[in-house]
């Protein structure tokens, strides 16, 4: 992770156009591009590949760029959550099911 966060720094260096990332702007553009994201599933499964991964590729991008503007670590921070979703969606009540957390 810390090679795609050095890249994308790099890029955007090189570009000046950190002066436009303001966490505010960077929670904008992943809400954005996860709409384009979900724009390739709109009327049915039949999905271009290519066309989903360079969506989700954006929206990636931008998620570290906001991590790195938050100066956090994102392997952190999944895995840490992924540690509370453990917990609220246990093995033994959750298998097999999509029932939010709270009706398990």
């Amino acid at each position: 992770m810390k090679k795609v966060q050095n890249e994308i720094r790099k890029f955007n260096e090189e570009r000046d156009w950190d002066q436009f990332h303001s966490p505010e702007n960077l929670a904008k553009s992943i809400s954005i591009e996860a709409g384009e994201l979900l724009e390739c599933f709109q009327w049915n499964n039949n999905f271009d590949k290519q066309e989903v991964c360079e969506e989700l590729a954006d929206v990636f991008n931008y998620c570290f760029q906001l991590a790195d503007k938050l100066n956090v670590d994102p392997e952190k921070i999944i895995l840490e959550k992924l540690e509370k979703t453990r917990e609220k969606y246990p093995i033994d009540k959750a298998k097999g099911k999509s029932t939010k957390y709270n009706k398990l």
